[in-house]
This record gives structure tokens, sequence and C-alpha cells, in this order.
């Protein structure tokens, strides 16, 4: 399998949605920042090119009325 290279925020921001699906959390973009140490606004950058990588998709909410924001999920490797 290929390695993607990502800076050193893009593979903070990865970890911390990562850790935070196998802990059964919904990665949100405010507990991603927190898991990562980074600000909501640090964000923005880091996971926009790690969806351009394929690494992340975002998710909208599915319940009217509950939004939260969207969800920040890995893609799952085939």
């Amino acid at each position: 399998m290929q390695q993607i290279p990502l800076t050193g925020v893009e593979e903070q921001v990865y970890v911390a949605v990562t850790a935070l699906e196998a802990r059964g959390q919904v990665p949100y973009p405010e507990v991603i920042a927190e898991e990562a140490g980074l600000t909501e606004e640090e964000l923005d950058v880091p996971l926009g090119s790690l969806a351009e990588k394929n690494l992340l998709h975002r998710e909208d909410s599915p319940m009217a009325g509950l939004d939260f924001g969207p969800r920040w999920c890995a893609r799952q490797p085939a």
C-alpha cells in the first residue's frame, strides 16, 4: 500500500479523528480540535487537505434541527 505524505498538523488531525472513532466518539470539529490540541480555526486547512487526499470525509448531521456541525470520518481502506 502506498504511503501518503502528511504534514505534522495533518498527521495530528488524522490521528485525533481515528482515536475518537476508535473510542466510539463522534468526530465533530470541536472534539477533534480538543483531541489534537488545536483550535477549531486551525483545523480548516488540515481537514480540507486530508479530504483532498481521500483520508477523511465529511458527513453532515442526519437529524434536522440537531446539527452539531459536520462529522469528519476516516476513510476505511478497501
